[in-house]
């Protein structure tokens, strides 16, 4: 057993941004800190992203704290361009992520002191950053007949590119961006395609500013603030209409039917007798927070969610969520990485303040 202030779980934009932050306020990594990443290699859920998704596609994404990104080419793949500064940014900021490491529970100790047990052994922490995402955690909903489906059922974790869905009819179910985007991907070369989601989409014109994203981040916020897990960002924000979704809904691309009741052998179908044959199912359904390691301390409210002051855990105020709720973006995780590190200084009797923000570096890809 090893004893450290503060274990950071995981290494996406929301744990390196609060590794960063602790190294600003002066903890050493491997003595005071340590941070913990289930990935095999620096990129967090990006470099997972399928080859198609490649930088220029990407909506939103925020530098980390420190050092910005710079000259990447945005016909290269996202999972390249953005494993290679993640990994960049460990390496300048000394942040020694350790990986591959499974984190399997985080219950309570002595002395007031957390146990983060885990696949390199058992740490004594005074406080922990959860930064472990979504990826991990693809969900599937469940439908009547849907074990007798005859054709493929794959998950947006699992997306190839649209070159595996030539000549296949394919059902697109999800309507979110990665729905409308392997939608849109596969129409070109997929023999029909169909489109299926629960509630109709809301296509959000004009430009998405700094009072509308605030007022996203306060639906999240009442929701987690209630003990409710987190909604999904589009759910919140709509989809943006692109040049792309334009030409998709002239083209009838995006046409959408609602949510079937059924999965036949060769297909699915709805109770009104409409039918639609399928070769495949992509469940473009969304992802739910990994946050089973941390159920030995029993943080979860009736409601299903963790309640969150801030980024503390209303039930245990030694647990951060980082990149939860209203911090799951790019943005919303550097401010939430800094906010949990202010926090944690004062749990652990240290300065009380975070000094302003350095100058940004630039580095270039």
């Amino acid at each position: 057993m090893r004893d450290v202030d503060v274990v950071v779980i995981g290494a996406g934009q929301a744990g390196l941004s609060g590794a960063y932050h602790l190294r600003r306020v002066g903890l050493r990594p491997d003595e005071d800190f340590v941070v913990l990443d289930h990935s095999p290699r620096p990129g967090g859920a990006w470099q997972f992203r399928w080859p198609s998704l490649t930088y220029g596609k990407v909506h939103g994404m925020h530098a980390l704290p420190g050092m910005e990104l710079t000259g990447a080419d945005e016909s290269r793949p996202s999972s390249e361009v953005i494993g290679a500064y993640f990994s960049r940014y460990e390496r300048t900021f000394d942040l020694r992520v350790h990986r591959p490491v499974d984190v399997r529970a985080v219950r309570e100790g002595e002395d007031g002191r957390l146990l983060v047990e885990s696949s390199e052994g058992t740490y004594a922490t005074r406080a922990v950053i959860n930064a472990t995402g979504t990826w991990d955690r693809p969900f599937w909903p469940r439908y009547p007949g849907q074990e007798t489906f005859l054709g493929r059922q794959l998950h947006t974790a699992d997306y190839p590119g649209p070159e595996a869905f030539a000549g296949r009819r394919v059902v697109v179910v999800g309507g979110g961006t990665s729905g409308t985007q392997h939608l849109m991907e596969i129409a070109e070369v997929a023999a029909e395609t169909t489109w299926v989601t629960r509630r109709p989409p809301v296509f959000r014109e004009g430009p998405f500013g700094e009072e509308q994203g605030r007022a996203a981040v306060s639906l999240v916020e009442e929701r987690v603030r209630s003990g409710l897990p987190p909604l999904s960002v589009v759910s919140v924000t709509g989809l943006p209409l692109t040049d792309a979704i334009r030409r998709a809904r002239t083209d009838g691309v995006l046409d959408r039917l609602p949510m079937f009741d059924r999965i036949t052998p060769t297909g699915v179908a709805w109770d009104d007798g409409r039918a639609v044959a399928a070769d495949v199912i992509l469940w473009a359904t969304g992802f739910r927070a990994v946050i089973d390691h941390l159920a030995p301390l029993r943080l979860r409210e009736p409601g299903g969610g963790i309640a969150l002051d801030g980024t503390r855990a209303v039930r245990d105020p030694r647990i951060h969520l980082v990149g939860y709720g209203p911090s799951a973006s790019t943005i919303g995780a550097n401010r939430a990485g800094r906010a949990a590190v202010h926090e944690i200084q004062q749990l652990l009797d240290r300065a009380p303040a975070l000094d302003p923000e350095p100058a940004v570096a630039a580095v270039p890809l």
